[in-house]
């Protein structure tokens, strides 16, 4: 039946709500839609999840039920925060709904009936750790020389790749091609790992996170008797953020909802995650799948000033046609200033003059916890970290540790500084204790047996350590990986004392390092590219001493500058992980072509999904906007000069205003 705004209508114990006076007149549209398919295109700023909980509370007042709503969100906070307020609005208590994340509803139902697809519905749910142990078991019970092999995957990276052939519905071949080149001669093995993987759950009856979304899909397709029960029992199914949906749970929601009383709410231009299996297509085809389907646009923003608004839809005015719903958000505040565009000679001056402007800004009172600097990967802001240090300016990274504490960064330099000091055992540790069968007592040993033999035989250490002597003391496991590495170490302190310190980092990045890193990470090219951005950092000092005491510094500087909870802050942080937030200030770092977009996406064809990453860093800023590129990239190997990022050369020019840097840093 239609659905109409009547108070009168209202069930017994649901208080009266005017959604008139409560809503614009886009949401109150799309709350008060009548049952159907509906895609809610509910756009930055817009007031999505205001929406999305009024449509639940208009539901219940119309007297439908609590529990024939289904409601799917992407992290149970989400759900919860949502169901919190729908009581809040009406009363009704939030363990009355069918809501939660995909895998929480999954759970709920393979408790009840995985009897139906011979799943004991006593069955435990191995954590992210065991998991990548019992695949490790499984892998070995084949293969016991598989992970010995550094550049083969690891457990943890292994499990990626089977993750995402699971949640993309892509066979092994077509996710390694597509998402981890970097495994591709090991393609012909993983078929074989995934049967005998999945073979050995169900003989202990353990599941992973993935079959909880795989199990129901099963119970879906085997159990249709079942399944009717709940098709029939949700008369209405709300979907969150439908644009981050993979092809797994856009299959599971059109299965579950087969009379099409679904309400999809989502943004494609905000589709930013590919890399973890979100598939745009399916916002893009929602309406031919769900014939009869109404789309409703909310395009009213209530964060961003109308001069960010202009750059933002601007971004869009250029994407590909085909690749998205056409929408033009309107601002609700008045105007403020207009965006700025500020070239910069390169990254280090980029940085300077955002330090100068933070410095202007608390000045002019302004919070650094309204502040945010985005950047589209980690290493674009090492220049920035390095300023705010130096400037004593507190700030937090959002998306990960500071450049020079991540994992991948510190044993690298822990190659350098055992290279420059053989008596730092610390730094031999680090790098020891990567090796297979070697933990921190036969590490000590190791080091103690090699430099004794060092001080007899009035030898290098590093020679030492590749001794018939030593090699008798190594694990077996660790023997290949152990000369392989000395022999990185003694290539490193010959180039050492005659060539710079950024060609000594990339003989380590070349050497055992960069197979090992290879099998360690499933991101292995985005630790590539810090990586190679350590080695522009190095490029720039003539002696190791200097640029070794220089890390040592910033470092001691973070750790003396500890940043108190309740410590107003700047905030740092990649695009991605910026989605959902706001800030009064935002400024976009590295918007050069090669840099955003992403080089490797302009290669691959993937410029689209970084035009929509633009559009959502811009659209994270209420009321002033910086846009910042350098002209000339020193990332490592020769210094090239870049191109403003395509998207901007797109603007029109009365989307921003051009600031020239004075070398005072002013305005």
């Amino acid at each position: 039946m239609d659905y109409v705004i009547d108070s009168q209508l209202k069930p017994e114990g649901i208080p009266p709500i005017d959604f008139q006076a409560e809503l614009n007149d886009e949401q109150l549209a799309a709350v008060t839609a009548k049952p159907g398919p509906l895609l809610i295109l509910a756009g930055a700023g817009s007031g999505k999840t205001r929406t999305l909980t009024y449509r639940v509370a208009y539901l219940l007042s119309k007297g439908v039920d609590p529990s024939e709503i289904l409601l799917l969100t992407f992290t149970n906070k989400a759900a919860k925060e949502m169901l919190q307020r729908v009581e809040d609005l009406t009363g009704v208590r939030e363990n009355r709904f069918w809501g939660g994340t995909f895998h929480h509803i999954g759970h709920r139902l393979l408790r009840s009936h995985g009897n139906a697809i011979d799943l004991n519905r006593s069955f435990t749910i191995l954590d992210a750790g065991e998991a990548e142990s019992f695949l490790k078991d499984t892998v070995e019970e084949l293969d016991t020389a598989f992970f010995k092999d550094k550049s083969n995957p690891r457990p943890k990276p292994l499990s990626s790749v089977i993750s995402m052939a699971r949640n993309t519905c892509l066979d092994l071949e077509a996710t390694v091609v597509r998402y981890f080149p970097q495994y591709d001669k090991i393609i012909h093995r993983l078929s074989e790992f995934l049967a005998n993987y999945a073979k050995r759950k169900r003989k202990h009856q353990v599941v992973d996170y993935d079959d909880l979304l795989e199990y129901w899909r099963h119970l879906i397709e085997k159990a249709p008797e079942i399944i009717s029960i709940y098709q029939n029992r949700f008369q209405h199914t709300l979907v969150d953020e439908y644009q981050d949906t993979n092809t797994l749970q856009a299959r599971i929601i059109d299965a579950m909802a087969p009379n099409h009383q679904i309400m999809a709410v989502g943004d494609d231009a905000q589709c930013i995650y590919s890399w973890r299996g979100a598939n745009f297509e399916n916002i893009l085809t929602f309406p031919d799948r769900h014939q009869g389907t109404t789309i409703h646009r909310i395009e009213t923003n209530y964060r961003s000033s109308p001069e960010i608004l202009h750059l933002a839809n601007n971004i869009l005015h250029f994407q590909t046609e085909g690749q998205g719903f056409e929408k033009e958000l309107r601002a609700a505040r008045p105007s403020n200033t207009i965006p700025y565009l500020i070239p910069s000679m390169d990254t280090r001056e980029q940085a300077r003059f955002i330090v100068s402007r933070l410095q202007g800004l608390a000045d002019e009172g302004r919070s650094p916890d309204d502040i945010a600097i985005l950047y589209r990967a980690h290493f674009q802001a090492l220049d920035l970290q390095i300023e705010l240090s130096k400037a004593n300016i507190p700030y937090r990274i959002t998306s990960g540790v500071r450049f020079f504490e991540q994992a991948h960064v510190r044993d690298v330099v822990a190659h350098l500084r055992f290279v420059y000091n053989p008596s730092d055992i610390m730094a031999f540790h680090r790098l020891a204790v990567l090796l297979p069968k070697i933990g921190d007592k036969s590490a000590q040993k190791l080091y103690d047996h090699s430099l004794r033999l060092a001080e007899n035989g009035k030898m290098h250490l590093i020679n030492a350590m590749l001794s018939a002597e030593i090699l008798k003391k190594v694990p077996k496991a660790a023997k290949d990986d152990w000369t392989s590495l000395m022999e990185t170490l003694q290539d490193m302190q010959t180039s050492m004392q005659n060539s710079s310190p950024d060609e000594v980092v990339q003989l380590a990045i070349e050497g055992w390092y960069g197979l090992y890193l290879q099998g360690a990470y499933a991101n292995y090219i985005s630790r590539l590219d810090d990586l190679k951005s350590l080695v522009g950092f190095a490029g720039r000092y003539d002696d190791m001493q200097d640029m070794l005491a220089q890390i040592i510094l910033l470092n001691s500087e973070v750790s003396d500058r500890s940043v108190d909870d309740q410590e107003p802050t700047i905030r740092l942080t990649t695009v991605h992980q910026a989605k959902g937030l706001e800030f009064d200030i935002v400024f976009i770092i590295g918007l050069a072509d090669g840099l955003f977009p992403l080089r490797r996406a302009i290669e691959e064809g993937d410029v689209e999904e970084e035009r929509r990453l633009f559009y959502v860093a811009a659209t994270r800023a209420r009321d002033e906007l910086y846009l910042l590129y350098p002209r000339v990239n020193t990332k490592g190997g020769p210094v090239m000069s870049l191109s403003p990022s395509r998207f901007i050369q797109e603007l029109p020019t009365d989307t921003y205003e051009t600031v020239r840097i004075r070398r005072s840093y002013g305005w």
